[in-house]
């Protein structure tokens, strides 16, 4: 039988249609790569971050190459050895598959090699990439000085060093395997291994048998080393009873590793020997005895150790563990230090039993800035294309010379309100919100609304803003155009009213923010980028304009500084006289050595923030390292080292120096705002329900277990009680500070287990520091839920809330305060009305209710409730109007009453003055008539002319 002669391969005809599909489709992603790229170098250059961008895209360069280097040209240099140790007489017809691709290799060695390396080269470069902000952090890597528990190595190599190594070993290995696998491929395409029946001691030819040996013996040996790093990562591996080193861990799986890595190291040297003995049966049986010992050792042997050694004396084996596993949680995130005081709350009221805190209850926070969001937005909105968030935020601000809590927000551009959604209205007329509205956290007008500190457009009141146009803020999701030439008109709609001929004013911005797009290839760049072709036909941009994009606060803050996670929640402030974002950022690692992590999402979540965004990212060390500033006008961004021990902080501040500026340069102002990170907090909280005990007996037996109770308002079910800014003394102290409060309860239980709070005014030496107030474990005192049940059955109020229900009002409870006051603690909680069935309707404050012990008090006014508590004096006064005494806004455009004839200055009308009191008086009487009956047109009706009899009798009387 004649020998088959080779197989030649017919070319194929090109499709020219594909070839130039295929140039086009190529040239459009590098276009749009490119595009990217320099379009993010322009923007890291308006913000002054342009080394952040720099050092991100050379060190991406450098691990790219690093990745594409090692797999794909281990992968091509392997293929390629294996093709030059290809037999130079070989046998055809055996396989009509194996001599095609014998002939494939040989007519189109270079591309056969080229492809799979560089694909598979690519992709590893890509993984390799995404690691650098890691990367960095290790080789800018400074000490901490606390050591681990078990191998006495600083806590900096478990959260910076380990992960690099642990990805180090993976990718090498990674890289080693594909080299193995490619090498056997090609060796056995070209002839070199047997198809078939195994063969025979010595077939194999010797340089075939060394080069799979050496790489056999590589695999094998990374394979051990990454068994040796992974003894550190039981410091920070997850269990069913905690994170971190554990009996079964130290004992079993800490050897298992250790044996396992020299038994592969010595697998590896048969390896290598079996490149020059020709052995190979004997590495093969290493590489079976080390999977069976691997199973045994690693998954068997720990599991026995498990169930026969510490399960049935789990709370003694796991002792020590559980020690050190407390300890090293509580110093991971900032829970060390925190003071825990015995607090025998009295539950018994007596006259004047408030006299000491005299100076804590003018504070008490009664607007909720859940609640009167609405209200805010339906008094200050102006327009429908402006909106305030769903939560509003609490801060402090010194008015009168008095610190003063505020209720405070920005208002917004809301994008889906703007009349008509064309391209031009949305990126170069509604191009800004507009003011900073902030109202008393403590005060109400007579009607309910709030009392305003600042309002209306252009902003008026006691907080003087001179720049609070919002063009970077939480709701600017879309990019914006903005800019006009010499002698243009300007476009960007500024105020609803204002203008020279009484409607809409506009303005031009003239800020430092936002990137030039005046030429035709940058509009050209930045059309691709956004793929948006109107930004390369619009004829509203000019020499002029400038683009801003990426406009939300914790969008800026993540791009000059992505090593930093934001806090859910930023708030607004006026700083020197100009509005700006305040976020609190922090760094987190979740591999610092034995310590718990837990779920950001889960623990930041609470009755006020469901349904975040938040990634659900799990850490096991946190720390506020950050406080970042950013202008809403121009986009700056600011940041400052506040916890400049931190040494994630200190890694990063060497990667990128000059990014974050010291603590000193923290403005008076500024300092005056920032405030305890709510995020922290709530992540301290979830942890101290626990890891309050310290003692390993006490921690396994969850004796003295607590937990954060769940919201008691209607419509909270299932959801936590938030974290409330409060200003509050703490017992035995003279002076109130501004904190950041929470309780708990006891597991499964409803009664109040401890009181938590935390300084939060950053400029007091204090600041930060945790304590708890612990309630006796020999009486109950009431959590929130039963306080809450309290409050809603007592026949005062059930019958207030009874006449909302019949009327055509709605009664809304507010959030339930807490205050350790008196000796013991007080609830708080103030109860809106809301007309039902409108769509105009918003909440107004009609009544505050107080429970202390037993005793439940409900009034107009707080310190109404107060006095019915305790027994008809609290002792100390709120500071509250009397009920019926009108509030106005203050300001140069507040609302004035009619104007009527007045007496000259000095002179009095008597007989004038105690008619229009009367008629106030009957006024209110009416007005009260139609709050119970839920009537709210009436009752302002009412209240306005009350307003109006009260201001002729001030001018009866000469004032």
């Amino acid at each position: 039988m004649s020998t088959p002669g080779p197989i030649r391969l017919s070319p194929r005809r090109r499709n020219p249609l594909i070839a130039t599909l295929a140039i086009l489709v190529g040239l459009t992603v590098i276009a749009g790569i490119g595009s990217r790229i320099f379009t993010d170098k322009l923007w890291f250059d308006s913000v002054g971050f342009v080394e952040v961008f720099s050092t991100q895209l050379l060190g991406e360069l450098a691990l790219f190459g690093i990745g594409f280097a090692l797999i794909g040209g281990l992968l091509a240099a392997n293929m390629y050895i294996a093709y030059r140790l290809r037999p130079q007489a070989r046998r055809r017809g055996a396989s009509a598959i194996l001599d095609r691709y014998r002939d494939l290799l040989e007519h189109n060695l270079l591309l056969v090699i080229a492809v799979p390396s560089v694909l598979i080269g690519g992709l590893a470069g890509l993984s390799a990439s995404s690691q650098v902000l890691p990367v960095l952090a290790w080789l800018h890597r400074v000490p901490s000085g606390i050591k681990d528990s078990k191998f006495g190595l600083d806590t900096t190599f478990f959260m910076l060093e380990y992960p690099v190594w642990r990805l180090t070993a993976s990718m090498v290995l990674s890289a080693l395997v594909l080299a193995l696998i490619a090498a056997v491929a090609v060796h056995f395409a070209v002839g070199n291994l047997a198809s078939g029946r195994p063969r025979v001691r010595g077939a194999a030819p010797g340089p075939v048998a060394r080069h799979l040996s050496v790489l056999a013996a590589l695999v094998v040996a990374v394979y051990g080393i990454e068994n040796l790093l992974d003894r550190y990562g039981l410091m920070v591996t997850p269990g069913v009873l905690f994170d971190g080193l554990k009996y079964t861990d130290d004992h079993a799986r800490m050897t298992a590793k250790l044996v396992v890595a020299v038994i592969a190291f010595i697998v590896a040297a048969l390896f290598l020997v079996n490149a020059f003995v020709n052995r190979v049966m004997v590495p093969i049986v290493g590489v079976v005895l080390m999977v069976a010992s691997g199973l045994i050792l690693s998954l068997i042997y720990p599991t026995i150790v498990q169930a026969f050694t510490v399960k049935p004396n789990e709370p003694d084996k796991e002792r020590d563990y559980i020690g050190k596993h407390v300890q090293a949680t509580r110093q991971a995130f900032g829970i060390d230090n925190v003071s825990i005081e015995d607090y025998p709350a009295v539950v018994n009221v007596t006259p004047g039993q408030l006299k000491e805190d005299a100076a804590t209850l003018p504070s008490i926070r009664l607007m909720d800035p859940g609640l009167v969001s609405a209200t805010f937005e339906q008094l200050q909105q102006v327009r429908g294309y402006y909106s305030f968030p769903n939560t509003l935020a609490v801060d402090r601000y010194t008015i009168d010379g008095k610190p003063t809590d505020a209720v405070v927000a920005a208002r917004e551009l809301l994008q889906s309100g703007i009349p008509d959604k064309n391209w031009n209205n949305i990126h170069t007329v509604y191009t800004h919100g507009y003011g900073f509205v902030s109202a008393y956290g403590n005060r109400r007008q007579t009607n309910g609304e709030p009392v305003w500190i600042t309002r209306d457009i252009p902003p008026v009141g006691d907080i003087k803003q001179t720049q609070s146009r919002i063009y970077f803020g939480e709701e600017t999701t879309q990019f914006a155009i903005v800019g006009r030439l010499e002698g243009q008109a300007p476009l960007e709609l500024d105020t609803p009213g204002g203008g020279t001929t009484g409607g809409e004013s506009y303005n031009t911005y003239d800020g430092s923010g936002g990137v030039g797009i005046g030429t035709l290839p940058l509009r050209a760049m930045y059309a691709l980028r956004f793929s948006d072709v109107n930004l390369l036909l619009s004829d509203r941009i000019n020499a002029a304009s400038k683009i801003l994009y990426d406009r939300t606060p914790q969008q800026r803050v993540q791009l000059v500084a992505p090593w930093l996670t934001p806090d859910k929640t930023t708030y607004p402030a006026i700083v020197d006289g100009r509005l700006v974002w305040i976020v609190d950022c922090y760094t987190t690692s979740s591999s610092y050595p034995n310590a718990q992590s837990v779920s950001l999402a889960e623990a930041t979540s609470d009755s006020q923030t469901r349904g975040s965004t938040t990634l659900d990212e799990r850490v096991n060390y946190m720390r506020n390292a950050v406080k970042a500033v950013v202008d809403a006008y121009d986009g700056t961004v600011n940041m400052y080292a506040w916890d400049d021990t931190d040494p994630i902080l200190k890694a990063y501040s060497g990667a990128f120096p000059d990014v974050v500026k010291p603590k000193s340069a923290v403005s008076p102002d500024l300092l005056a705002h920032l405030r305890y990170p709510s995020d922290l907090f709530k992540v301290q909280r979830q942890l101290l329900a626990r890891y309050h005990m310290t003692d390993p007996g006490s921690w396994y037996q969850q004796s003295d277990l607590w937990e954060v109770p769940s919201d008691p308002t209607p419509g909270n079910s299932n959801a936590k009680e938030p974290a409330y800014y409060l200003t509050i003394r703490w017992p035995k102290e003279s002076q109130a500070a501004f904190s950041l409060t929470g309780v708990f309860v006891p597991k499964g239980r409803q009664n109040l287990a401890a009181y938590l709070a935390v300084n939060a005014d950053a400029a007091s030496p204090d600041y930060g520091k945790l304590r708890v107030l612990r309630m006796s474990g020999s009486y109950q005192i009431d959590g929130p839920g039963q306080t809450f049940n309290q409050i809603t059955t007592d026949p005062r109020v059930a019958q207030i809330m009874r006449n909302y229900t019949q009327g055509s009002s709605e009664g809304k409870y507010g959030n339930l305060l807490t205050l350790p006051v008196g000796g013991g603690l007080l609830y708080v909680q103030p109860i809106f009305a809301v007309r039902a069935g409108t769509t105009s309707s918003y909440p107004v404050l009609t009544y505050i209710a107080a429970r202390f012990g037993q005793h439940v008090g409900i009034g107009t006014t707080l310190q109404e409730a107060l006095d019915q508590v305790f027994a008809g004096d609290a002792g100390a006064s709120t500071g509250e109007l009397p009920a019926g005494t009108p509030t106005t806004p203050t300001g140069p455009t507040a609302p004035t009453t009619p104007t009527t004839p007045t007496t000259p200055t000095g002179q009095v009308d008597q007989a004038a003055a105690n008619a229009a009191l009367d008629a106030a008086s009957e006024a209110m009487t009416a007005a009260d008539a139609a709050l119970k009956n839920g009537d709210l047109a009436t009752y302002q009706a009412k209240v306005n002319e009350a307003k109006a009899q009260i201001a002729k009798a001030l001018q009866a009387m000469g004032r």
